[in-house]
């Protein structure tokens, strides 16, 4: 059996986050497809597995940092230093504290908070984190820590809801802080108690919200809940928890023949028992799923101070519902549903400073925005491209072209409910989907998989810039058969090499070297190339060596802060140096990047 921690240090908060996200990982799409409450948009498993998958990065960056620092002393060795600075890099020696590592993880799952499963994550992260960082100093804790970390995020996370509701993931994060009070022993064992009385609880939701019961799963919050409770339990073992049979209803379920590594069934059979109460509501008084709700999600950071956001609850709770406010020390995550989005954000403003701004439509076809009075199905189209581009330039590029477009602001990457809601919008029997973004693979497999259990044909091209978007549109042929118009798509996203030229935010190792803050980067497929001081020069380096290797047309995007005459420069240097090679230029706007080149 491998090694593992036997009490609560930095890097059993590392292993966790790592397990975590596998599980998460594995668990997705099953928990995407229970997605019922409060909205049935299919991405409650996405959106954890992007919450973690940030909480996780934190984690990570602080152990780099703590190994440069480390690497800083071997270099010192030999040379006569203060004694401050001989212990702080003895301590980098050591890795990182624990109060590093648990702030570190609140503090990413804040900022990548995705959703409202994933707000509520991060919050039971964050309260954790209070009481494990609570001794600054303190390189672990053991089991009665770990019992009361539990215990707070439990609270805190309800707490952050402005109207809890039981049989949801709070249910499972009390009753996991319940069943880990009573434990005795160390970690391992207070871990195993908590993933076992979640599990009971997961499986007791259906009977708690009537929406659940109806449509025969168990919460999915509470199931990704269960998935990293797990990967906790593993954490100190070694050993996932053992797959066990769990009834989902009482008496009037049939369990479902689906089961997954848990032993945790989350689909049945189910007969409704529990009789709707006035005006279509249910007897949680949660709207009906043909009742009408609120039409947009609206998420955003917020720096702000504590009155400031009390009395942003209460604007916002008059505005709309599943509002959860996480956070703290100025920094906070908002979460609300709301029919009228700009006044959501306006509350932010006056609040503080939001940024970060994410507005998801829920679509016409949605189940929480779908009602008795909608409007007539249009006829479909048959064959539509769905396409998610980082600038408002290539956004009407493709739009022209054909394509429904998603926008991906800087930093902003789209969720799988927004890329769900494009294809909805595009309205076709078959849709070609072009992520343009090696990171959001996990999130467009996720909106094609719940656009396929909507009837909808989809086929994802793996495209991982929007450069190879353009080579697959290019040849993109409607009137063709699906397959053969995927293949051609395919094959020309495959053909195209691609490169980006941008600015570096700090100082870092590279595939090239050691860049700074400022310099210029040349990223050829993903991996910085080329670091230079003038955007242009490094830009033509970039392109001469893509061209080194043959092209037949180069694809040149252009961002807001690229030098307004590199386009002419690099024009005529293809022109000079390389014959028979053809170039076209478009401006992308505020694409991130200061340019995309693409070679064909």
């Amino acid at each position: 059996m491998p090694q593992v921690p036997q009490r609560l240090d930095a890097s059993a908060v590392r292993a966790w986050c790592g397990l975590a996200l596998r599980a998460l990982g594995s668990a997705r799409e099953e928990i995407d497809a229970i997605n019922v409450y409060p909205v049935a948009d299919g991405d409650t498993g996405t959106n954890l597995y992007l919450t973690v998958e940030s909480a996780a990065a934190a984690v990570e960056a602080v152990f780099a940092g703590h190994a440069a620092l480390a690497g800083g002393r071997e270099a010192f060795e030999g040379h006569e230093a203060v004694a401050g600075q001989e212990v702080s890099l003895g301590r980098a020696a050591e890795g990182p504290a624990l109060a590093d590592a648990v702030h570190a993880m609140a503090h990413g799952a804040l900022i990548g908070a995705r959703g409202n499963s994933g707000t509520i994550l991060a919050q039971l992260l964050r309260g954790m984190a209070q009481v494990l960082a609570a001794d600054s100093d303190a390189t672990h804790t053991d089991g009665q820590g770990l019992r009361l970390a539990l215990r707070r995020a439990a609270d805190s996370a309800r707490q952050a809801v402005v109207h809890p509701v039981e049989g949801t993931v709070l249910t499972v994060a009390s009753a996991a802080a319940d069943a880990a009070s009573g434990a005795e022993g160390d970690c391992g064992a207070v871990a195993r108690a908590a993933y076992e009385g979640a599990r009971a609880a997961l499986a007791a939701t259906p009977g708690q919200l009537a929406v659940l019961e109806r449509a025969g799963v168990v919460d999915a919050g509470g199931r990704g809940l269960v998935a990293v409770l797990g990967a906790l339990v593993e954490t100190f073992t070694g050993e996932a928890p053992a797959a066990a049979a769990v009834p989902v209803l009482a008496a009037h379920a049939r369990v479902g023949a689906g089961s997954d590594t848990t032993g945790l069934h989350t689909r049945v059979d189910a007969t409704v028992t529990e009789p709707l109460g006035e005006a279509g509501e249910c007897a949680d008084g949660t709207p009906a799923p043909d009742e009408g709700g609120p039409a947009f999600e609206v998420i955003y950071l917020l720096e702000a101070e504590d009155a400031a956001v009390t009395r942003l609850r209460d604007r916002l709770d008059a505005l709309g519902d599943s509002l959860v406010v996480v956070g703290g020390d100025g920094l906070w995550n908002v979460h609300v549903h709301v029919d009228d989005a700009g006044a959501a954000v306006e509350a932010g403003v006056e609040a503080g400073r939001p940024y970060r701004i994410r507005i998801t439509h829920f679509g016409l076809d949605d189940a929480h925005t779908t009602g008795a009075g909608s409007r007539p199905v249009r006829e479909r189209v048959e064959r539509a491209v769905v396409a998610v581009v980082p600038g408002e330039g290539l956004a009407g590029l493709y739009t022209e072209a054909g394509a429904t477009t998603v926008l991906a602001r800087p930093g902003e990457p789209p969720a799988s409910g927004e890329l769900v809601e494009a294809v909805r919008r595009a309205h076709a029997r078959e849709v070609v989907l072009l992520p343009n973004d090696a990171e959001l693979r996990h999130t467009a497999a996720a909106a094609a998989e719940q656009a396929r259990t909507e009837g909808v044909r989809v086929a994802l091209i793996p495209t991982r810039s929007a450069v190879q978007g353009i080579a697959a549109l290019a040849v993109h042929e409607p009137g063709r058969r699906f397959d053969e118009d995927v293949v051609a798509m395919t094959s020309a996203a495959g053909a195209t090499r691609y490169a980006e030229v941008e600015v570096a935010e700090r100082q870092s190792w590279t595939m090239a070297g050691i860049c700074q803050a400022g310099d210029i980067l040349g990223l050829i497929e993903g991996d910085v190339a080329v670091i230079g001081s003038d955007v242009t020069a490094t830009a033509e380096a970039v392109l001469n060596r893509m061209l080194a290797a043959g092209g037949e047309m180069v694809t040149l995007v252009l961002g807001d802060d690229a030098p307004d005459t590199i386009a002419a420069h690099l024009e005529a240097r293809v022109r000079e140096s390389y014959l028979a090679v053809d170039t076209v230029v478009y401006r992308g706007g505020r694409q991130g990047a200061l340019l995309l080149i693409g070679v064909e």
